[in-house]
């Protein structure tokens, strides 16, 4: 299993940074050294490994001064999610956001590993995760919804989400049983829907939580409940760039090509800037799967995929 400290606050900003967009270089440091300070504070001692990343170990509870005792067990401490939390806030609350940070993080391991849900049935919630950002050992037997893109039972606990990667050993259920009740649950919950417009083309934003992206998993539920629309005839366009937006179209008419383009321009930017991110690609969702609606970076050159011209060719035939 792996835990995820549940950070929902949004960050927006221009790429700079190669380690921690996107903030600038010195912004960067600069969060570098509130992060060193913050952990040191809390018996989190260790260095920055220059790729986005403190390499720490946590001092025993109860332990005197930082340096004085030997520290014991060594963790990553990924300060991408932070940078985008505390690039859209001003300069003088970054140390208390940095401060929270880690002492949310050494509570965490010094109260040990999330106790197992004492009823699966109701607990788990399924979730969206980017495949990149797991080690790879315990990523290859969890399947994915779209290349990229794991699905996974997670449970939400005091701020933190543990996703469990192996159900059978973590939770004695197989994939088939916990990803039923992770569906199921996930179906229950609720959106906040709000709409980009441009010239007429609405595209649905929908959060209202950490699991708004992982929705894309019951699109049929989203569909039916938040957006109103039942069997749309040529489908949705869909995008899960970060874990608590979810960008979705529902196509009528040639109007799917702008409509493309704004969610290009809206999935690119919120993969780049908000924490969580996943995936900035956009998907065409029809009944019999989920299309990449661009070309993927196997096909010679960018443009728009084979799915989705055949679709604009029914549209204008349509029209």
């Amino acid at each position: 299993m792996i835990i995820h400290d549940d950070s929902t606050e949004r960050a927006s900003g221009n790429l700079s940074d190669p380690a921690l967009p996107p903030l600038s270089p010195a912004e960067a440091a600069h969060l570098v050294r509130l992060s060193l300070e913050a952990a040191s504070a809390v018996g989190l001692t260790g260095g920055y490994d220059g790729r986005g990343a403190l390499t720490l170990q946590l001092a025993p509870l109860g332990a005197g001064p930082p340096g004085t005792t030997p520290p014991v067990g060594q963790l990553e401490a990924g300060l991408t999610n932070l940078a985008r939390i505390v690039a859209d806030e001003r300069p003088d609350y970054w140390p208390r956001l940095v401060g929270e940070h880690f002492e949310r993080l050494a509570d965490l391991l010094r109260r040990g590993p999330a106790p197992r849900p004492t009823d699966p049935q109701t607990q788990l919630v399924q979730r969206l995760a980017a495949k990149e950002s797991l080690d790879p050992r315990l990523a290859d037997g969890a399947p994915e919804f779209v290349p990229g893109l794991l699905s996974l039972p997670a449970m939400s606990s005091t701020g933190a989400i543990t996703m469990y990667l192996a159900p059978e050993l973590d939770l004695g259920l197989s994939w088939a049983e916990a990803e039923s009740y992770g569906l199921r649950n996930l179906r229950a919950l609720t959106d906040s829907v709000s709409y980009a417009e441009y010239q007429g083309t609405q595209v649905a934003m929908i959060g209202g939580s950490s699991f708004a992206a992982s929705r894309a998993l019951v699109l049929d539920t989203v569909l039916r409940e938040s957006l109103h629309v039942e069997n749309p005839p040529y489908g949705v366009l869909v995008a899960m760039p970060a874990r608590d937006l979810l960008l979705v179209h529902v196509i009528a008419d040639l109007s799917v090509l702008p409509a493309l383009g704004m969610m290009l321009n809206l999935a690119g930017r919120s993969y780049a800037t908000d924490p969580g991110p996943l995936s900035p690609r956009v998907y065409l969702a029809t009944t019999d799967g989920w299309h990449p609606a661009t070309r993927t970076d196997e096909d010679a050159g960018p443009g728009l995929s084979p799915r989705f011209l055949a679709l604009l060719h029914k549209l204008d035939q349509a029209s």
